[in-house]
């Protein structure tokens, strides 16, 4: 198989089982151009956990449907809540690019004030953002504004977990400056995440660089355990419980080890492609 031109060859990760996901779409990025990257290609090739995908979704199915009943009352309050001290719809709906650069549309509780970017345009929220409503802040520091989102797992277009969805204005601009960015398109998107269970919300390309190494690490390496390590931490974050020991005692691999084995990944990545390309 080719890609470009007839003396560059392609070898897919399904065909060569020791190479990871992110190899295939990384010789497809630089043979043929970020443009030409074509997702579908791209299919998980460990065979031990062939099973996991559709697990996965039912278990997820389930769990989801037992938490939106339980949180209907308060998502019910909050929307009254926002109904009554700010204008504009109770429910927030936004396009957000999904699983292969499909876009989706989430669902959340309004926590900013009625067409904020007309004047301002897209942008992230920063500390402080004049456009968040007071009671916007309590549902964001809460996170009761995400649970709508239970809505999109249930749908399909979204898992508990998996990286967050991007604006799709933010995807165009990040995947010309970050040449691995769209690799983390080959799963559903999460409502949580393991870049959400140790970082920050994004405020600069350097702070998007660093979580896009913790989603392709998870990419990698997701299975029932990581995932329900990561849903257990999440519950804690969201209690407001502290939970930087629990992280320790679960094993939940820490920034640096990410961090350093995404490194070696990408040096070990480098020397299949030159073989490949030689």
């Amino acid at each position: 198989m080719v890609c470009g031109s007839e003396r560059c060859p392609l070898y897919l990760a399904e065909q060569v089982e020791f190479m990871f996901v992110e190899t295939e779409v990384r010789v497809q990025h630089r043979c043929n151009g970020l443009s030409e990257v074509r997702l579908e290609a791209a299919t998980v090739p460990w065979r031990r956990l062939a099973w996991y995908p559709t697990f996965k979704l039912v278990a997820e199915f389930v769990l989801a449907l037992f938490m939106f009943v339980v949180s209907a009352p308060i998502m019910a309050v909050a929307a009254l809540l926002v109904k009554l001290t700010s204008p504009g719809p109770v429910i927030y709906s936004q396009v957000r690019i999904g699983k292969n650069g499909r876009p989706i549309r989430i669902y959340k509780i309004r926590s900013m004030y009625h067409n904020c970017e007309q004047h301002s345009g897209p942008r992230w929220s920063t500390p402080g953002d004049l456009r968040v409503t007071r009671i916007g802040r309590f549902l964001r520091t809460t996170y009761i504004d995400e649970l709508p989102q239970l809505w999109n797992v249930l749908r399909g277009d979204m898992s508990l977990v998996g990286p967050r969805p991007e604006r799709p204005e933010f995807v165009w601009q990040l995947e010309k400056v970050l040449p691995d960015y769209r690799e983390r398109l080959i799963v559903r998107p999460g409502v949580t995440g393991l870049a959400q269970v140790h970082l920050p919300p994004d405020t600069d390309l350097e702070s998007v660089r660093r979580k896009l190494t913790h989603d392709l690490y998870y990419i990698q390496r997701q299975g029932l355990w990581l995932d329900a390590q990561l849903l257990l931490c999440t519950a804690f974050r969201v209690a407001k419980i502290p939970y930087r020991g629990l992280l320790k005692l679960l094993r939940v691999p820490s920034p640096e080890v990410i961090e350093r084995t995404r490194t070696t990944a990408a040096i070990e990545d480098d020397a299949v492609l030159h073989v490949q390309l030689a």
